[in-house]
């Protein structure tokens, strides 16, 4: 069963702080154990809110909010990853799917590349970025399903974006009490099943993991949790 593992920001993320060499060997190793396990899916980190925007879709209108900005009111209902030339771009193609779901907020930032923390030159040419765009909504948490209409809507706009090269990958959540959330402070490891509402905090970053059960993905969690000390995490079923 795959599993979304989402950690939280913190001062240091959201200043847009580069990690340590050491943090970084030290996660390096716990992600190729995982690969080595055959369970990594795939993973990625966001940049701080301020180089992102927040859409807020209410009765037909949109309202939109530059960063930083804060937690979202609702837990994440799914996501998708992008790659477009512009922000811009990326809150066309976002209200495009708003217009299929209706009411719903979509926080959109840049993915974390390897030239952004200095380990790689960015390659010579490239003009497109890559965001993720994270919708939450309080029908995903158990309200009304999408109808067939709006189903087989959003399936044509999936079929456009992937044919424009736009649409790298997207995923669903299941609902949250399906999940957990995992607060480390203060060296204190504390684990909440779902269900569950909102954090006070945005995702900083993610990995995928295929493994049997959702305690499985807790011990996950518990050991990044170990290289990085006070963090609040949450792990998620995906559909």
């Amino acid at each position: 069963m795959r599993f979304m593992i989402m950690h939280r920001t913190n001062a240091q993320t959201e200043a847009g702080a580069l990690p340590s060499p050491e943090f970084m060997a030290r996660l390096g190793e716990m992600m190729g154990d995982l690969v080595k396990a055959g369970v990594m899916r795939g993973g990625e980190g966001l940049r701080p809110s301020s180089q992102g925007v927040r859409l807020q879709f209410a009765g037909g209108r949109r309202t939109v909010v530059r960063g930083p900005f804060g937690a979202a009111k609702a837990v994440p209902a799914g996501f998708a990853i992008l790659r477009v030339e512009s922000l811009d771009e990326a809150i066309g193609w976002a209200s495009r799917f708003a217009e299929v779901i209706g009411d719903v907020d979509i926080d959109i930032r840049p993915v974390t590349e390897m030239w952004d923390l200095g380990m790689a030159p960015k390659p010579e040419g490239l003009t497109t970025t890559r965001y993720m765009a994270v919708h939450s909504h309080d029908a995903a948490e158990g309200g009304a399903p999408p109808t067939p209409e709006q189903m087989a809507a959003m399936g044509r706009l999936i079929e456009e974006m992937s044919r424009a090269g736009v649409l790298l990958t997207t995923e669903g959540l299941q609902p949250s009490a399906k999940g957990a959330r995992i607060v480390s402070a203060g060296g204190k490891r504390t684990v909440i099943d779902g269900p569950f509402t909102e954090s006070k905090e945005l995702i900083a970053g993610y990995v995928i993991v295929d493994v049997p059960s959702l305690g499985d993905a807790k011990d996950i969690a518990l050991r990044y949790a170990d290289i990085v000390g006070d963090i609040e995490m949450d792990a998620r079923a995906l559909s």
